[in-house]
This record gives C-alpha cells, structure tokens and sequence, in this order.
C-alpha cells in the first residue's frame, strides 16, 4: 500500500499544534489586558450629570471638606449623596441666578431630588463599607484619585479584585493618620518630610504604615485577604 501521508505532514501537524496553544496564549492575554483596560473598567471615562459639578472648583479651590457633601463616610458603608439643600446652603447666596445651577434650583423648589450618575460602582457580589476603611486609615485619594484636580469626576481605579487585594496583601504600604484620610494633598513619608504621631517621628511609610496597623487594630492579612471578608 502506498504511503497515504508526505512526511512533511508531521512538521504541519506539530505546527498546527503549536499554532493552536499560540493562538490560545495570545487570546488569553488579550481578554486579560481587555479586562485591566479603561475600556472594560470605565476608568478615566466622565459621566454625563444633571449639573456639572467641579471637585476642583469645590474642593481644590475652595477647600470644602469631603464630608460636607458625604456626610454618612464615617459612620456607613455608603459615602452619600448631598440633598439639594447642601447645595442651596451656598448658591440660595451666590450664583443664585446661574444658568447652569437651574436644575439645583429647581429640585429644591419642587423637593424631587437630582438623579447623580454614579461613577464607582462595585457589583452588587461584593461588600465594601467606607467607613472600615476611613478608620483604619485608607486616604480617600488612593480609591479616589486626585479628587480636588478633576473639574469633572471620573474614576481612577479598576475597583476589581485584583486591585483590592493589592492593598489588603500590603496595607502598610498605604496607611496614614486619621487625621490625615480627607488631606487630598498627602505625602507619604521621607527623610525630608516626616510625619509625627504620639510623639514618633517616621520617615518611611513602612514603619508608618506597620505601627498604624497596630495602632488601628487591623486584622491580619488572612482574614483581610478572605473571600468572606469581601463577598458574604
């Protein structure tokens, strides 16, 4: 009988065969860069909202505390949305005319609260409480980003679990003093510029950040690392 195959037909097969763990590697890494991608995450992407409020103009310029807005930060799980009477409290006196502040005007007239579109969302899996981590000593610039430099809001972070658990593997690396978590213009510490705290001066972050573990009663890294801590 003669030969069905040329000989050639195993360099194909054994090509054929790599081409296909190849082109399995390569869709791989492109459906994981898609999913780290502002594309996939919506980072950096501004949101249409009824009126366009600057953190820049409000915080940056102004230096309004982020809890004048977000009252429930401390004390809850969600950060808050300000009523339309916090906005009056300043524009019922300035701009009170202002093309742009007439939907404000108009929901405090008519009490029917503005619709915000949220721009950092977390799907509905997964449990996170703001005010654990405002007492703990997380900034709200490292979720946040530079806040008081946005004329209009966008998100920084990926918000997935690959980030999260970025910080609780390390959260030395990240922690300051409480007193510190709304300063949007915090500096970790240096030689140069310590940071002093009951009497202790601190020049890295890395002895900062492990005596405010101490200080704050953090759990430990397994149970902060746990599926259960995050997804319940």
């Amino acid at each position: 009988m003669g030969q069905i195959f040329n000989p050639s037909a195993n360099s194909i097969a054994r090509l054929t065969l790599l081409g296909a763990v190849v082109f399995a590697l390569v869709l791989f890494w492109f459906f994981e860069m898609m999913q780290r991608s502002s594309y996939y995450s919506e980072r950096e992407i501004v949101r249409s909202q009824p009126v366009p409020f600057s953190h820049e103009h409000h915080v940056g310029g102004l230096g309004i505390d982020c809890r004048y807005c977000h009252t429930s930060v401390e004390s809850s799980s969600f950060a808050g949305m300000p009523p339309t009477k916090t906005c009056m409290n300043c524009h019922a006196q300035i701009w009170t005319n202002a093309d742009l502040l007439q939907p404000v005007r108009e929901s405090y007239q008519t009490a029917v609260p503005l619709r915000w579109t949220r721009v950092n969302t977390l799907p509905d899996y997964v449990y996170f409480d703001h005010s654990i981590h405002i007492h703990k000593g997380v900034g709200c610039n490292d979720c946040h980003g530079a806040v008081d430099r946005m004329p209009l809001m966008y998100a920084v972070a990926t918000l997935q679990m690959e980030w999260c658990l970025n910080c609780h593997r390390a959260p030395e690396k990240f922690l300051r003093p409480r007193s510190q978590v709304f300063n949007m213009r915090y500096s970790q510490p240096t030689t140069r510029f310590p940071v002093v705290l009951d009497g202790k001066v601190f020049t890295t972050q890395l002895t900062l950040g492990n005596y405010l573990k101490t200080k704050y009663y953090l759990r430990s890294v397994q149970d902060i690392i746990s599926c259960s801590t995050c997804h319940r």
